[in-house]
């Protein structure tokens, strides 16, 4: 069973086993958590997108690593005015493994 979820503003296409990328969870690392904010559910040729169908549905995951990823730089400036600003920022993320779809 395959289903797409909404998870820290993005919508990712998962199934039972994969390992995915999210944006940073408060949760530790091995915690395990459910998802809940299904937005459908697919099987071979049935799909579900009933919210009430959906309501029944639980995904299981286990958290395996909190990271981060390379630093992106950022640099404004401005010709002839010796005007030259850079900034730095890493985004956080959670590697959390799909453990069940049911």
């Amino acid at each position: 069973m395959n289903a797409i979820i909404k998870q820290g503003g993005h919508q990712y296409n998962i199934a039972e086993g994969d390992v995915i990328r999210v944006d940073l969870l408060s949760e530790p690392e091995g915690s395990k958590i459910e998802l809940s904010n299904i937005l459908m559910a697919f099987k071979d040729d049935d799909s579900v997108i009933d919210k009430k169908s959906l309501s029944s549905i639980k995904i299981k995951a286990t958290i395996q690593k909190h990271g981060r990823y390379p630093k992106v730089r950022i640099v404004k400036f401005k010709r002839r005015k010796h005007y030259m600003r850079t900034q730095g920022h890493r985004q956080g993320f959670s590697e959390i493994k799909i453990e069940s779809i049911k």
